[in-house]
């Protein structure tokens, strides 16, 4: 007799240990590539393209993620992701030179550009608008925990055992999701998905992979650099002719249409300056951190960790807070107090408590969990069943340029306020100093927007708990 689980449980688990996965492996790769570019015998440098491959591979299969769940199932597409990135982690533990390495890294890519939208669309389809506060809880978990571990468990691993292991470590937890999501994930078509929106799909593509690879590689290789400028120019003009196009097409595959619905709108702006400020900080403070204190990454990886806490514990105070509160508030507020505490993270130097630090990370993370679960949920509560699927993707295509801009624009800056130095000592305190405050411009423009939003676009959102809801959360 075949089991039967609650389909809403059965989403929440294969979506978090999905998402666990992918999370974690934007941290836990950086920590093992010197210890790879010492076994191959390769020059630091060169295993910048072990990242590149894999974000630029993302940027292909991202935008087309909404059609391919909408047109063959949700389910099936999701694992289809889910086993491509699982097995392609494994082929690259076994990779024995940079080359091969790389090509699995762009397989490992492509699953990842499948995973989260499909993941995301299914999660959010089974809840409705006023059940999504409650969920935030399980969108938290991977977004929290994964990175801030990736680079502790990446260290014990290069450390005790190998740096393979970083990729290993993804086979029994997709093995784990893929047997719970093929026997208990509920399958979902969208009749009206329509063909494959070719000219949609031939210009997202290169456009998106090339201005990811510009972005990427810019303040590494300069600017001016003739490559840089060509791919970065070609894959800017190829993305303004998609949004051309694809608001001419009747079924487009990133439909620019839903951006019409002012609340999907805001709510899409406000995410990406918060991504792009946030994921800026994580980038440029442990530098700081490691390069004016000669702190380890272990060290200042401890330093940040705090932040997932914060974030953790966000999401359990977030749907009192947006009762007490409303989410133009718990946004707002949310982002002007992030703001402040990058503004102080800016006036830190080698004297400054360690326990100082880490209080200011546990607030980031509260602070600006809020704000982030709340813009998450709120942004699809316009959206329409039909089109969540796309709704997922283009707001996942955004958050990962978004993610880009927010390193791209720190590191060019970080690089043009230390000048005065001789190019091989690091820059000085007063450059990253400068450098966190620019992160907090980023937040300082997306509490603007969210000062706007408009109580009536999302008086309809109210968290309610019913007593079946109550007993799946105990499940849970």
């Amino acid at each position: 007799m075949r089991i039967q689980l609650n389909p809403k449980l059965v989403v929440r688990i294969v979506y978090v240990t999905a998402m666990f996965m992918a999370a974690m492996d934007g941290t836990i790769v950086n920590v093992a590539l010197p210890a790879i570019s010492h076994e191959f015998q390769i020059p630091p440098t060169a295993t910048s393209g072990i990242n590149v491959g894999y974000l630029v591979s993302i940027a292909v299969f991202l935008p087309m993620a909404g059609w391919l769940g909408d047109r063959f199932g949700t389910k099936r597409i999701f694992l289809i992701a889910l086993s491509l990135f699982t097995f392609a982690s494994v082929l690259c533990g076994f990779a024995d030179n940079l080359q091969t390495l790389n090509l699995f890294r762009v397989l490992q890519g492509a699953g990842g550009g499948l995973l989260t939208p499909v993941g995301m669309a299914m999660l959010f389809r089974m809840f409705s608008p006023e059940e999504r506060p409650k969920v935030s809880r399980s969108l938290v978990f991977p977004i929290a925990i994964a990175p801030a571990l990736g680079p502790i468990i990446g260290g014990v691993f290069v450390e005790q055992l190998s740096w393979r292991w970083v990729f290993y470590i993804n086979l029994p937890l997709g093995i784990v999701a893929l047997l719970f999501g093929f026997l208990f994930l509920v399958e979902h078509k969208e009749p009206g998905a329509g063909r494959l929106d070719l000219p949609g799909f031939l210009l997202s593509a290169p456009g998106f992979s090339m201005l990811m690879y510009a972005l990427m590689q810019g303040s590494s290789q300069g600017w001016s650099s003739p490559s840089i400028l060509g791919t970065g120019i070609c894959g800017f003009i190829m993305v303004c002719i998609l949004v051309f196009v694809e608001l001419r097409v009747e079924k487009p595959m990133l439909d620019f249409r839903l951006l019409s619905d002012r609340l999907f709108r805001t709510m899409s702006i406000i995410s990406l300056f918060a991504v792009a400020g946030l994921v800026g900080i994580l980038f440029i403070f442990p530098l700081m951190y490691q390069n004016t204190i000669n702190a380890s990454a272990l060290e200042s990886g401890l330093i940040i960790f705090p932040e997932a806490l914060g974030l953790m514990l966000a999401s359990r105070f977030m749907p009192w807070s947006y009762k007490k509160l409303g989410g133009r508030q718990v946004i707002s507020i949310g982002l002007l107090y992030t703001t402040i505490v990058f503004v102080l993270l800016s006036m830190v130097g080698p004297e400054t408590n360690l326990w100082f630090l880490r209080f200011l990370f546990f607030n980031i993370g509260f602070f600006l969990g809020h704000a982030v679960v709340a813009v998450q949920f709120l942004t699809f509560n316009n959206i329409t069943p039909a089109s969540m699927g796309r709704a997922t993707t283009l707001f996942n295509v955004q958050n990962r340029i978004a993610s880009a801009l927010g390193v791209v624009l720190l590191a060019s800056l970080l690089g043009a306020f230390s000048t005065g130095t001789n190019g091989i000592e690091p820059p000085l305190l007063a450059a990253y100093q400068f450098t966190l405050l620019a992160s907090a411009a980023f937040l300082l423009v997306g509490l603007f927007f969210a000062l706007g939003i408009r109580n009536a676009d999302i008086a309809a959102v109210v968290p309610k708990q019913s007593s079946a809801q109550n007993s799946e959360m105990g499940q849970s």
